[in-house]
C-alpha cells in the first residue's frame, strides 16, 4: 500500500524548503550579522588607536596636559552634563507634545502637528547650530545678566555672565531642541499603542482624561518612554557640529550655566582638533572616541535592560 505524500498550497511536497525560502533566511542572517561585525570592526578599531594614547603624557603628546585621564575626564564631564540638562528640558516637552496629539488634539491637527514633529527629526544639526549662534545666544543673553544679577546666590547661576551667551546652558537648549522630535515620535506612536478597553474602563468608571491617562496610559508606555529618553540622550552625547558651533569652550570643569568658562564635549571637541592633530595626538583624539563610545553603548544597554524588565506593559515591543 502506497501513500501519497503530503503537499504544501504550491505542490512542493511537505517539510522542504524551497529555493527562496533559502535565499531570504540567508539574506536576512547575513544582514543581521553585519551589524556585529560592524560593531566588532569598529571597536577593534578603536581600542587598537587608542592603546598608545591611553598612558602617555604631555612628554609623548602636546595635547595632553598631564595625563590622558586629566586630558578626557573634563570632556566626560562636558559631554554628560550638556546632555543631562537637555534631557531634562526635553523629556517634559516631548511628553506634553506627544499626549496633546495622541489624545487631545483633534484628528486633523494631530496628523499636522505629526508631520511637522517628523520634519522637525530630519533637520541637519549644522541648522540648529546656526540657529544657536545667530539667534538664540543673543536673545538669551540679556536673561543670563538678569539672573546672574538676581539669582546670583544660587550656585548654578553664579558668574560672571558670558558677554556671548554661547554658554553650555544655550548649547544643552540646542540639543533639547533637535531630541525633542525623536522622544516625541516615540512616545506618540507608544500612546496610541494603548490598549482602547483601558482607556475606555477608566473613562467609564469616572475618571477624567488626565486620570485615565495617568493609570492607563502611562502605566502601560512607561519603559517605553524611558527607552524614547535613553535614545535621545544617546543623540545628546554624541552631538558635534551644533555644539561646536554653540559652545564656546574654556576647558575645565565647572556646573555654572551662564558664565565664559564652559566645558567642552567629546564629540565637539574631536571636530575641532582633529584638523590640526598630529602623531600621537591622533591616538589621544581616537582614545576620547572611543571613552564616548563606551558610554553611549552603556546608555543604550542600560536601556534595553529597563524595556526587557516590563517588556509585557512596554508599547516599544
Amino acid at each position: 500500500m502506497t501513500t501519497t505524500p503530503e503537499v504544501t498550497r504550491t505542490g512542493a511536497p511537505k517539510g522542504t524548503v524551497r529555493r527562496g525560502d533559502r535565499w531570504f533566511s540567508g539574506t536576512a542572517l547575513f544582514a543581521g550579522s553585519m551589524i556585529l561585525v560592524t560593531l566588532a570592526a569598529v571597536a577593534i578599531f578603536l581600542i587598537v588607536q587608542s592603546l598608545p594614547a591611553l598612558f602617555a603624557t604631555d612628554a609623548d603628546a602636546s595635547i595632553l596636559p598631564s595625563n590622558f585621564w586629566a586630558y578626557v575626564g573634563p570632556l566626560v564631564f562636558g559631554t554628560v552634563w550638556a546632555a543631562t540638562l537637555a534631557l531634562i528640558m526635553a523629556v517634559p516637552l516631548s511628553l506634553g507634545v506627544a499626549l496633546f496629539i495622541s489624545h487631545y488634539a483633534p484628528r486633523r491637527l494631530a496628523q499636522a502637528l505629526g508631520y511637522v514633529v517628523d520634519l522637525l527629526a530630519a533637520v541637519p544639526s549644522v541648522v540648529f547650530g546656526l540657529w544657536g549662534i545667530g539667534v538664540l545666544a543673543p536673545a538669551v543673553q540679556p536673561i543670563y545678566t538678569w539672573l546672574v544679577d538676581n539669582a546670583g546666590w544660587f550656585p548654578l547661576f553664579a558668574g560672571p555672565v558670558s558677554s556671548t551667551g554661547r554658554t553650555v546652558f544655550t548649547a544643552a537648549v540646542v540639543l533639547a531642541v533637535m531630541v525633542t522630535p525623536i522622544i516625541t515620535a516615540i512616545c506618540r506612536e507608544i500612546f496610541l499603542q494603548t490598549p482602547k478597553l483601558h482607556e475606555e474602563a477608566a473613562l467609564a468608571l469616572g475618571s477624567t482624561r488626565w486620570e485615565m491617562i495617568r493609570m492607563a496610559v502611562f502605566p502601560f508606555a512607561r519603559s517605553g518612554i524611558v527607552s524614547a529618553a535613553m535614545l535621545g540622550l544617546g543623540r545628546a552625547l554624541g552631538e558635534t557640529m551644533a555644539v561646536a558651533m554653540v559652545l564656546s569652550v574654556s576647558g575645565g570643569i565647572s556646573f555654572k550655566l551662564f558664565t565664559p568658562d564652559n566645558p567642552n564635549t567629546i564629540a565637539a571637541n574631536i571636530a575641532l582638533s582633529f584638523p590640526e592633530a598630529y602623531g600621537l595626538n591622533i591616538n589621544v583624539l581616537i582614545a576620547t572616541g572611543l571613552i564616548l563610545f563606551v558610554v553611549t553603548f552603556g546608555v543604550n544597554a542600560l536601556a534595553r535592560y529597563i524595556v526587557s524588565r516590563r517588556k509585557e506593559f512596554s508599547g516599544a515591543n
